[in-house]
């Protein structure tokens, strides 16, 4: 296939299929080496018995000095695309084109000896990659430099740290000038003084053109270095295309799939008085319908639904809500803010907290809630961390720290 001038990689239609069961598996390669070695024609784009798609139907492109990013959950195909790329597997049906020496990093301490050291693995890893003898000679030492492993630099491999592991690969990868890298989500694991200065060399080495495929499973990291990112689902494209945009609508749909406002069975719940009982917690949205994920900035309602079967006097209310890491977000409100609001409370109720503005980051939240009498001490009911909910992006882009307040920016001069 005839590549334009500035694409190093074109996928048209992939697929790749793969067996469930090992030794059907064999049995299935075994008959298929033995078919293309009589030259007989097979179908290889139908599923047998226990295999399934790892990927279906996937195209796109790459240009010089472009970066794209994969994302995707567990098992979407991601590594297994870059596998076919790098000409590990074949595909079954469709193709992909490449232009250009490729470097992969798909695998922690992939392609290197475990019994050789550091300095003998720069030697082999760059033979690999394609350089001469004296291309080695003349870039081992900015290998060395960059990589900062110190006197692990004759210690075996196989004493590495899987950090350490990492910077040697990236380093020679990056220093072995190829015209494409693939990366499988290996800058994950190095320490952030080593991130910044590959963020610094993927920009230098872009600069000169060349072209980045990076799969990782961080977004922040994904939307640091990528003009463009593809969405992987159970093997097919789900999204394509820029990556603020890919990212934001990835992280909405993690989020509201794993967020629910009902109760979890498997957090602690202590009453002390059988009479008195929190039964549950709704989260509610402008409209006052149920939701269990609110867009950042959103109106927040927490509606707590209470059944007193004797009256119970000068009732108190709090909440608190934390993220699934259980750091603090909103903390301990009460109606003690709020003295008039019920003197007591008799039968079934409820009580509504309210936020303006949920000026939180994007993520998962557990949400406290407490029935006390009088004092804050004569606690009746506590259900710790016990109700759920997601706060989700808008169309920015997703930012750092816990709180997401609105913002504005102006300049001027004196």
């Amino acid at each position: 296939m005839e590549l334009a001038h500035d694409t190093v990689i074109q996928v048209a239609g992939l697929h790749k299929k793969f067996c469930r069961h090992l030794r059907r598996s064999m049995f299935y390669g075994t008959l298929d080496v033995t078919r293309d070695m009589l030259g007989w024609r097979y179908a290889t784009g139908v599923l047998r018995p226990r295999e399934f798609w790892a990927l279906e139907d996937v195209s796109f492109e790459l240009k010089r000095g472009e970066a794209l990013g994969i994302i995707g959950p567990n098992g979407s195909g991601k590594t297994t695309l870059l596998r076919i790329l790098n000409g590990i597997f074949p595909p079954d049906r469709g193709w992909a084109a490449v232009r250009g020496r490729i470097g992969a990093l798909i695998a922690v301490g992939a392609g290197f000896h475990p019994n050789m050291t550091g300095r003998e693995n720069i030697r082999l890893n760059g033979t690999i990659l394609g350089l001469t003898r004296r291309e080695i000679e003349e870039r081992f030492e900015a290998i060395v430099e960059f990589a900062d492993i110190g006197e692990f630099l004759d210690a075996p491999v196989a004493t590495y740290s899987s950090g350490m592991t990492v910077r040697l690969g990236f380093a020679i990868a990056v220093h072995a000038t190829p015209e494409i890298l693939l990366a499988d989500e290996v800058l994950a694991v190095g320490d952030l003084r080593f991130a910044l200065k590959c963020y610094r060399k993927i920009a230098e080495y872009r600069r000169n053109g060349g072209a980045l495929l990076l799969v990782s499973h961080s977004m922040q990291l994904v939307r640091n270095v990528c003009h463009r990112t593809l969405w992987l689902e159970h093997g097919r494209v789900r999204q394509l295309g820029e990556t603020q945009a890919v990212c934001d609508a990835y992280e909405r749909d993690v989020l509201q799939r794993s967020a629910t406002a009902t109760s979890r069975e498997d957090i602690v719940r202590i009453n002390h008085d059988p009479l008195v009982q929190i039964e549950r917690v709704e989260f509610l949205d402008e409209q006052g319908r149920a939701c269990a994920a609110f867009p950042v900035g959103a109106r927040f309602r927490a509606r707590i639904h209470y059944h007193c079967r004797r009256q119970v006097t000068a009732p108190i209310f709090t909440l608190a809500l934390t993220t699934v890491e259980n750091i603090t977000a909103v903390a301990n409100y009460s109606n003690l803010d709020a003295p008039h609001l019920l003197a007591t409370a008799a039968g079934r109720g409820w009580v509504d907290f309210e936020i303006a503005q949920l000026a939180l980051k994007p993520g998962n939240y557990d949400c406290t809630v407490n029935l006390e009498e009088q004092a804050l001490d004569n606690v009746l009911d506590w259900h710790e961390r016990a109700y759920r909910f997601a706060v989700i992006s808008a169309e920015s882009p997703l930012m750092h720290g816990l709180f997401q307040p609105s913002v504005r920016w102006e300049a001027g001069r004196p």
